[in-house]
């Protein structure tokens, strides 16, 4: 009797043991806890952490959490307003407010991140069918385009950027508070949703890219043809101005050298006009000179015994 006594006593003792184990839990700062029995919730959400009890073996413990958490979409083809056919990535963060009404309609996080799919994905696609590839990308409407000033004079659309009306971040609200309100159903809080990469999708990328080699290469030929301009305007002043420089310079060196024939004939008449004799002298030295230039080894001349130029070799003897 007594063994079996003993046996009873260490049987009860583990099924105490074990009953006093199963009716406490604890809660963390991090999680809020939903009591269910027989799979339906009993009381309120438990948010305050400490040690808690619970029912043993009918009652079981269901943890959500109380942290932000995230949601990171997978990368989709959508086409936008233009027709081009772009690969968006979207994240968000979002957390439990409600955890009764998230329990009842999801139960766990993965029920969760599949209906943020659905949810977040459809207003992706939504928005961006809506705008059109230029305004999905630029941060904001109030951002401008560089643009060479001389383009601009030019009154060239080449590399001009279409009229942007909203900008990237209003897009991202735009979704958020489409998005928001559908979640929330679930007892879900849409903190933020934002684009983390548009790519243009593989099958458009190379006509993209053609298009912008073919800008760009306009852009070179009208920056090209700008400058020959400016260079025949440039060399075409030059010429002008070279003509006008040396014509000057011709003007003056031919009044200079007037000038000096002047002043040197001036001389020369002062010079030989101070008495009969100077005179002579000076007609004689002066036909000389010609005689130098006119008369050479093989020159003949025929000259008027009367003439000016005769009457000094008059007088003239031929050499022995």
């Amino acid at each position: 009797m007594s063994a079996l006594r003993n046996i009873l006593i260490v049987i009860l003792a583990l099924a105490a043991l074990v009953l006093s184990s199963g009716s406490m839990y604890t809660v963390n700062e991090i999680e809020q806890v939903i009591i269910t029995q027989f799979g339906k919730p009993v009381g309120e959400p438990i948010a305050d952490a400490g040690l808690k009890l619970k029912v043993p073996l009918i009652q079981d413990v269901n943890r959500i959490e109380r942290r932000i958490l995230e949601w990171d979409g997978a990368t989709t083809d959508m086409p936008t307003k233009d027709k081009l056919y772009v690969s968006v990535d979207l994240f968000a963060r979002w957390r439990i407010t409600d955890p009764m009404q998230y329990f009842l309609r999801l139960r766990d996080e993965r029920s969760a991140q599949s209906r943020l799919d659905d949810i977040l994905g459809s207003e992706t696609r939504s928005a961006v069918a809506k705008h059109e590839l230029i305004e999905i990308i630029r941060t904001t409407k109030d951002r401008t385009p560089l643009q060479d000033e001389s383009l601009q004079n030019a009154g060239s659309s080449v590399g001009v950027l279409v009229p942007i009306k909203k900008g990237r971040e209003a897009i991202e609200r735009e979704i958020y508070e489409a998005a928001a309100p559908k979640v929330g159903v679930f007892g879900i809080e849409l903190l933020d949703i934002r684009f983390k990469r548009i790519n243009y999708n593989e099958s458009v990328q190379p006509k993209i890219y053609d298009r912008m080699i073919s800008e760009r290469r306009q852009i070179a030929e009208q920056f090209r043809s700008q400058g020959n301009g400016e260079a025949a305007r440039i060399n075409g002043n030059r010429e002008r101005d070279l003509l006008r420089i040396q014509s000057e310079a011709y003007r003056k060196v031919e009044e200079i050298r007037g000038e000096a024939d002047a002043r040197a004939t001036e001389i020369y008449a002062s010079a030989y006009n101070q008495s009969p004799a100077a005179v002579s002298f000076y007609e004689f030295t002066r036909t000389m000179e010609v005689y130098k230039s006119v008369i050479t080894t093989n020159t003949t001349l025929i000259l008027s015994t009367e003439s000016d130029l005769f009457k000094f070799l008059k007088g003239v003897e031929p050499d022995q």
